[in-house]
């Protein structure tokens, strides 16, 4: 069943607060094969927030995980992520096509600081596949 087209323009709650601390940012250095030095997360970090909003998403649409192919992700930044933030994700359905019968989801994740700045956003594209697929 194609995911309804009434869901673009939604925005869906923020996620919890989520403290970045230097051990996390290790970890994900360390998952890449690389040492952290410390300073900056690394460009790649705010996929772990914006997975968090991706995941709330589908499951409040009752959408499989397992029929979601990721398409495309990008980061704009307004500054760097830093050991000491505590960061949130807020995702809006920016547009919706079904193409041979899958949903193309476009998405965009908003992640912010304590203070409600803008840290970076995250554009994602979900393939949803279809029953067929």
């Amino acid at each position: 069943m194609p995911v309804d087209q009434s869901l673009v323009g939604r925005t869906f709650p923020p996620t919890a607060p989520h403290p970045i601390t230097e051990e996390q940012v290790r970890d994900f250095v360390a998952a890449t094969g690389e040492e952290y030095a410390g300073g900056p997360a690394p460009a790649t970090y705010p996929i772990v927030l914006a997975f968090d909003a991706m995941n709330a998403f589908l499951e409040a649409e009752s959408i499989d995980l397992f029929r979601i192919v990721h398409g495309e992700q990008k980061f704009a930044y307004e500054r760097p992520v830093v050991p000491g933030d505590v960061l949130t994700a807020t995702l809006t359905v920016g547009s919706l096509r079904q193409i041979a019968g899958n949903d193309i989801i476009g998405t965009t994740s908003e992640v912010t600081d304590a203070s409600g700045a803008l840290v970076c956003t995250t554009s994602a594209t979900l393939v949803h596949r279809g029953p067929e697929a």
